[in-house]
């Protein structure tokens, strides 16, 4: 509150109750979710609010239960304990406080880059499975039939063999408060649709008794204070639940990192996304000490203070008091019936499910359009951590596959210029006689060494005439490691033989440092490094009288060793065509 202006109350004012009207029933939903009691999702969303508000940094962000990754952990637990007994909940309670320290230690020691192994397609790809997931564990309610448990395709079976008792009037309840809600966000996200379906939907089956007609609904909820403090707590139950806690932690930071960099330019204030991994996970672990779950930074609610004109943490810490106020009054909740929070995770569902994103993937590159399908798949079918787990493998695999056989090209002269490109390109590139001109498109070491040396070969040997200078474009190259050094001493001995002279263009600093280590750099000859390879074929190419331009590859005109200094090198940020 340091700083805090009087003008700026009204606007945290409307903020703080819209933020309510949407947080009290999406709380609710996500606590049903996760398999803990209803009150529990209120207990997270009061334990993020105010961790945040003292520990982080960023004025809008919302902290609290969040359906991304509800599931994930409900999952993850269930296999270790029955969702909703009292050893789950514990469970439950305890993986909070586990997630919430890795999350601090993340901020603190400045980690934040984890999250970037969970690529733009894996994000997607998971949401889409989390999406599938919500749907059909929320679909036996939605239809009012008994909700089986298994794999999400068991589940499917059981629904559809479970069709023919669907109750109508739960049905209709869930379909309703799906439109209503759909409805208030086509016309103005500041309409709590959530909250009036829920509010209309609990009156009405109080007054017509439809509780006795088959409406399932939430029955009694605990309203007392939450239980402070962990029981069973032991090493081997942290062990248990620690691999599930290192997932769910990866999920909070990737999403807390992505939601806090959306809204950092909002309001002109100076966003420090450690202290915000602080913050957040300092929620977990007060939310898993007040019997609730995991929290996370939730886009939506963000989005929404944002929406309103929030200015500050005031609008979070309002809405918290509110809902501790309200704790009290939780019995009115008895009648909530189960389909209007099943309609209300739906709709969720719908809104993390970004079909336009999986079409814009697939249009940019399948193999990546595959890595978010094979997420959505194994996480939908067979595992949130399993989904994950299989695409952080296959998207490093991928980055490996690409670094090892990186893109190359014979360059060429653009006509009357002094600029060179990939002779394919449509600019009419042409190669000089008795030159080619090389390009890596990537650092050279141990995965692609001996790719390098195959493609030198290659293009070497298809060049007509037989070439008597070869110029690598080095300005991709930014690191050589031993291997990639013993590829450039072999290629070196073989153009040595064929009285092949060698020039490097546009070397990038480190790479320069890396062939001075290996001794390469006085074997090439200081004078043959170049600031383009414009300049290294004017100075060897043909009727040229540079240093080296018809004896062996790093020897002068006589045979001896070139020294010298050569022009000054340029960076790989040089502007001009590749190779220019």
């Amino acid at each position: 509150m340091r700083g805090y202006q009087r003008a700026w109350l009204g606007a945290d004012l409307v903020a703080g109750v819209t933020l309510l009207a949407i947080a009290v029933p999406e709380q609710l939903a996500t606590a049903r979710l996760a398999g803990m009691p209803p009150i529990a999702g209120l207990y997270a969303f009061v334990a993020g609010s105010v961790a945040f508000a003292l520990l982080g940094s960023n004025p809008l962000i919302s902290v609290g239960a969040d359906s991304t990754i509800a599931p994930l952990f409900a999952v993850g637990i269930g296999h270790l304990a029955g969702i909703g007994s009292a050893h789950y909940i514990v469970l439950v309670g305890l993986l909070a406080v586990v997630v919430g320290v890795l999350v601090v230690l993340v901020g603190v020691l400045r980690l934040g880059w984890i999250s970037e192994f969970l690529s733009a397609p894996i994000v997607t790809g998971y949401l889409a499975g989390v999406a599938v997931i919500i749907v059909v564990d929320q679909l036996a309610d939605l239809f009012g039939i008994p909700s089986a448990s298994g794999t999400t395709l068991h589940r499917v079976a059981d629904l559809v063999r479970h069709l023919g008792s669907t109750n109508g009037w739960t049905l209709a309840i869930g379909v309703a408060v799906f439109a209503i809600v759909l409805a208030a966000e086509r016309l103005n996200r500041r309409v709590p649709g959530a909250l009036i379906g829920l509010i209309v939907s609990t009156v009405v089956v109080a007054a017509a008794g439809l509780h006795a007609r088959g409406v399932a609904i939430l029955g009694t909820v605990a309203h007392g204070p939450p239980h402070v403090g962990l029981t069973d707590l032991s090493w081997s139950s942290v062990g248990s639940v620690l691999p599930v806690a290192a997932v769910v932690a990866l999920v909070v930071v990737s999403q807390s990192a992505a939601t806090t960099s959306a809204f950092a330019t909002q309001g002109g204030n100076e966003i420090d996304v450690g202290r915000d991994f602080v913050g957040i996970g300092a929620g977990s672990i007060l939310s898993g000490l007040f019997g609730s779950f995991a929290v996370n930074a939730s886009p939506a609610r963000t989005a929404a203070v944002a929406s309103t004109g929030g200015r500050t943490q005031a609008a979070g810490l309002g809405a918290a008091v509110a809902v501790v106020a309200l704790v009290p009054a939780a019995v009115l909740l008895t009648d909530v019936p189960r389909a209007t929070l099943a309609a209300v995770l739906i709709f969720v569902a719908t809104r993390i499910f970004h079909a336009k994103d999986l079409l814009r993937i697939a249009r940019y590159d399948i193999w990546e359009f595959a890595l978010a399908l094979v997420t959505l798949v194994v996480v939908a079918l067979v595992g949130v951590e399993q989904g994950i787990a299989v695409a952080v493998v296959l998207a490093v695999l991928d980055r490996t596959r690409r670094s090892a056989r990186p893109k190359n090209f014979v360059l060429g002269r653009i006509p009357d210029t002094t600029s060179w490109e990939p002779v394919e390109n449509p600019n009419a590139a042409a190669c000089v006689p008795g030159v080619v001109v090389f390009f890596f498109g990537a650092s050279l070491y141990f995965a692609n060494a001996g790719f390098f040396r195959l493609r030198v070969h290659a293009v070497l040997a298809q060049a007509v005439p037989a070439p008597h200078l070869l110029v690598l474009d080095a300005v991709a190259m930014g690191d050589i490691d031993f291997t990639g050094t013993r590829a450039l001493t072999e290629m070196l001995d073989n153009l040595a033989r064929t009285h092949v002279t060698v020039a490097v263009a546009r070397p990038t600093p480190s790479a320069q440092l890396h062939l001075a280590r290996s001794g390469l750099l006085d074997r090439i000859g200081r004078d043959h490094l170049f600031a383009s390879v414009d300049e290294a074929v004017v100075a060897l190419g043909p009727g040229a009288a540079g240093p080296g331009a018809t004896g062996p590859a790093g020897t002068g005109p006589a045979g001896t060793p070139l020294s010298g200094t050569g022009p000054p090198v340029a960076g790989p940020g040089e502007p001009g065509a590749a190779g220019g």
